[in-house]
């Protein structure tokens, strides 16, 4: 009976690098066809900027044009309607950073009192949380928008700006990352010490979380960034649209036609591979934070 045990033992020992290999080659093609279908459409908008208006509707999408247009395109888009597009990339960067940076600390604030203190109505009040996050962003756009028409801000930057602060699916990760990642005994030995509950939170909790809420900060930035409807519905004037809206209105005015509209298509596809530009930046600038260990806040 050993002796069998041992055989199949064996047996099994020795089909395991074959099957570790095997499973590690089907990871590895999975892997790259995910890899492959998420950089298509980056692959086609690159191609694509640089081709002619012309080329756009005779070449193969994922194949060059019959000149390398690319330069004169981008002169072509910063000198459209006196350079408005620069206008919009400012007014989208400045509505996300602000966003990012506001979800981000509200988000920790709002998590750190889930997670670190007992009141009345807290699991209530968390459940309200989670709730929110169930509910798509574009069904409360409309009451959004009625709000903040009640409080003189529509057509008025802070209208994007205030509404994007908050973040349901921050404060759930806020309060998850602090529960497991700030110990209890830390904060009642700064207590101890006679450090106020602003000390603890400024000092100590947010050298702790930095990576969760530059996590929270980066995913407000981007949801910001690709924010269409919010900012249709609540900025009227022109010089208040960010990237989003400004490259819409170009495309409707291209599909008219008339009056030399289509030649706008090649400045549209344009103007979208450069407005990806920045959240790249963002998020290359970023990553090293996330390298960080929980406690990298506490030996600083």
């Amino acid at each position: 009976m050993t002796a069998t045990t041992d055989i199949a033992t064996f047996e099994a020992a020795r089909r395991r690098p074959g099957e570790r290999r095997r499973s590690r080659i089907m990871l590895t093609l999975l892997l790259s066809l995910f890899l492959l279908y998420s950089f298509m459409p980056l692959v086609y908008l690159v191609l694509s900027a640089t081709k002619t208006n012309g080329d756009l509707f005779t070449t193969f999408g994922f194949g060059f044009g019959t000149e390398f247009n690319l330069w004169q395109n981008l002169s072509d888009l910063l000198a459209r309607d006196n350079g408005v597009f620069m206008r919009w990339m400012f007014n989208s960067l400045l509505y996300s950073t602000v966003a990012g940076l506001g979800a981000a600390i509200l988000a920790t604030a709002a998590g750190y009192a889930l997670a670190k203190f007992k009141f009345v109505g807290r699991n209530l009040l968390f459940a309200l949380v989670l709730g929110a996050v169930m509910i798509p962003q574009t069904a409360l756009v409309v009451p959004t928008f009625l709000l903040l028409a009640l409080s003189g801000l529509s057509d008025n930057p802070l209208g994007v700006i205030l509404p994007s602060m908050i973040s349901p699916i921050g404060v759930y990760l806020m309060r998850v990352y602090i529960e497991q990642g700030v110990d209890d005994e830390l904060l009642d030995a700064a207590r101890l010490d006679g450090a106020g509950e602003f000390v603890i939170f400024s000092a100590i909790v947010l050298r702790l979380v930095a990576p969760g809420m530059v996590t929270v900060a980066l995913l407000s930035f981007v949801g910001t960034w690709n924010n269409y409807f919010l900012p249709l519905i609540v900025l009227r004037s022109p010089e208040y649209q960010p990237i989003t809206v400004g490259l819409a209105t170009w495309y409707q005015l291209a599909q008219q036609g008339g009056g030399g509209g289509q030649v706008l298509f090649s400045i549209i596809i344009t103007g979208a591979l450069v407005s990806i530009i920045p959240v790249i930046v963002v998020f290359l600038l970023l990553q090293r934070f996330w390298q960080g260990g929980l406690t990298a806040g506490a030996i600083k």
